[in-house]
């Protein structure tokens, strides 16, 4: 991708957020660095790297299963060369994201996921109740040809009642407002992979 294809491709999706609260686009990274990235997620999940995900923060923190199913591994720098491009190009949009929203984000946190056939994560803010740090979501697809009818997708609850499917095809971002859009992941027939984080702002306390 060149450079100026990539700010291209920024400037839509953060068109859209401006706009809507969300955006998906198709091809946000190169395929090779997608498919490097499958690579990585499937080999932690096979060392045993990949924990069940919890829900709430700090003390509160528990594995409930009813709520969501997937297992987690979150991205340091230095532990792959794949997954520091990647971290890159988060930075990159990040940047772009300031200059053009003037949203105050500070840095990206985010994790591998791996959602086994038949697992799931109800409905929910991204935003802690206690924490308003979490300011954009990303999502980013790893799973080469996806089909509808293997099920999976983010489901996002728009502001005008409306829902909107995001399949996670391999390629696929999905970039979202953390506490202003509820989404849920729906079951699907397949292993799902992808990877979750989110762009934050300096904290403010508000409990």
């Amino acid at each position: 991708m060149t450079e100026a294809s990539q700010q291209d491709l920024f400037s839509s999706l953060i068109d859209d957020l401006a706009s809507q609260g969300w955006s998906q686009r198709a091809l946000f990274a190169p395929q090779i660095l997608t498919r490097e990235l499958a690579a990585e997620c499937r080999k932690r999940a096979h060392d045993g790297e990949l924990n069940p995900a919890s829900v709430g923060r700090g003390s509160t923190q528990q594995v409930q299963e009813g709520i969501r199913g997937d297992r987690i591994q979150w991205l340091e720098p230095g532990q792959s060369e794949a997954s520091d491009r990647y971290l890159q190009l988060m930075d990159e949009l990040r940047q772009a994201l300031n200059q053009t929203l003037f949203l105050g984000l500070e840095d990206f946190e985010c994790h591998f996921a791996c959602y086994e056939p038949g697992a799931f994560y109800l409905r929910h803010l991204d935003r802690f109740r206690d924490d308003d740090r979490r300011t954009v979501s990303a999502v980013f697809y790893l799973n080469e040809d996806w089909q509808a009818e293997h099920g999976g997708a983010l489901r996002l609850y728009l502001n005008d009642g409306r829902e909107h499917d995001v399949l996670p095809q391999a390629g696929t971002l999905a970039l979202f407002l953390s506490g202003e859009m509820p989404h849920e992941v729906l079951p699907a027939t397949r292993e799902r992979l992808s990877l979750t984080g989110w762009f934050r702002r300096r904290g403010n306390d508000v409990l």
